[in-house]
């Protein structure tokens, strides 16, 4: 009986009730509030965690299709670069990581550039992938960059970059801080040809990146809760020995001081580009001649952020017309107000002053 108990029985009840183990990556864990939910939420959710609305971390194909029509797009070829022209070797050969990071990843570096239709308009955009070496810039991620503008250019297309990187990467030594200078340059040919250039800043965007192109477009827009400096937060806090404000270098820290231009929810990143390229794109979409710097403004004309002089009842026409979504509304409390901000951190100060010295009453007693 005790062989049917322990050997026959079991068998036969795990041949008609098979369980099967989800996979390794089947639960991820929000960043924001630690609750627990399975990846095929997440990306009908467009990796939004429903719990808190803590924006995960986006590769760039999933990228890609929430951003153009019906996920169509076509991806811009780039030029090879040499592959390890330091032969470089610390723990791991360079060459060993860029495969590692082919295989894990399928792309060749960190950077993809694709062009197609964002709400009926033509865009080219680049995606920092964070998987391939944290989006680290290298000569072949500059030259995919400097490929996407010159491409925009020729297109006569709206740029848009969604940067994502640690930095530079530092196996490629000095070529690798080449390419800050050699993309401000090809943003130079943007401005140049007066087409607009919208910065979507993801988690995270820091170092050489936040140090170049990342930070010199006509409209900077965050995600969420993103990470946005050139040195970390431990790095500063170790070098100036001081506690740093609660949220510093993040994506709401900076719009309240002036540094982004607006943060956005995921969802509504797409609506909020649609709108931007067709007010920035207003001049050439309506016909209206472009303004020559060496003549004299018509009257009633704007010169717009990407360098066109268009008249100002044509661009709110645009803004306000049918085919375009209406501008969100602000409300009076969420606008930015420096004196606002100075008297909330000035009750701050008081607020601790009193807590201090309930905490450590003064000595009043007679030696």
């Amino acid at each position: 009986m005790n062989w049917i108990n322990n050997v026959v029985r079991p068998k036969i009840r795990g041949l008609l009730t098979t369980r099967r183990e989800p996979p390794d990556n089947f639960w991820h864990k929000c960043g924001g509030c630690g609750q627990m939910s399975d990846v095929k939420a997440l990306e009908e959710n467009a990796y939004v965690f429903p719990c808190c609305g803590h924006h995960e971390r986006m590769a760039s194909d999933p990228r890609l299709k929430l951003l153009f029509d019906d996920g169509a797009y076509t991806k811009v070829p780039v030029s090879t670069v040499p592959t390890d022209p330091l032969k470089f070797r610390d723990g791991q050969r360079y060459t060993d990581r860029l495969k590692a990071a082919r295989a894990k990843t399928a792309l060749d570096d960190a950077v993809v550039i694709a062009e197609g239709k964002l709400d009926g308009q033509n865009i080219v955009t680049a995606v920092q992938d964070f998987r391939f070496m944290g989006g680290s810039l290298g000569m072949a991620a500059g030259e995919a960059i400097v490929t996407g503008m010159l491409h925009a250019v020729a297109k006569k297309a709206p740029f848009i970059l969604f940067a994502a990187s640690g930095g530079a990467r530092m196996q490629e030594g000095i070529l690798s801080l080449m390419q800050m200078p050699r993309t401000t340059i090809a943003v130079q040919r943007l401005r140049d040809a007066r087409l607009p250039y919208i910065v979507v800043l993801t988690d995270p965007t820091t170092g050489g990146v936040t140090a170049s192109y990342a930070m010199l477009g006509d409209v900077h827009i965050a995600e969420p809760g993103a990470l946005i400096c050139f040195a970390g937060p431990r790095v500063i806090e170790q070098t100036i020995r001081e506690q740093l404000p609660e949220g510093f270098q993040r994506a709401e820290y900076l719009l309240a001081h002036g540094m982004v231009d607006m943060v956005v929810h995921r969802h509504k990143m797409r609506e909020t580009l649609s709108r931007l390229c067709r007010i920035t794109m207003s001049g050439t979409a309506a016909g209206v001649s472009v303004y020559d710097g060496g003549k004299k403004k018509p009257a009633g004309y704007i010169k717009s952020m990407n360098g066109h002089a268009v008249d100002g009842k044509v661009v709110e026409k645009l803004a306000r017309g049918s085919d375009i979504l209406e501008p969100e509304p602000v409300e009076d409390g969420e606008r930015f107000d420096a004196a606002r901000i100075d008297a909330r951190e000035k009750a701050k100060r008081e607020a601790d002053a009193k807590a201090k010295s309930r905490t450590f009453p003064p000595n009043n007693s007679r030696s």
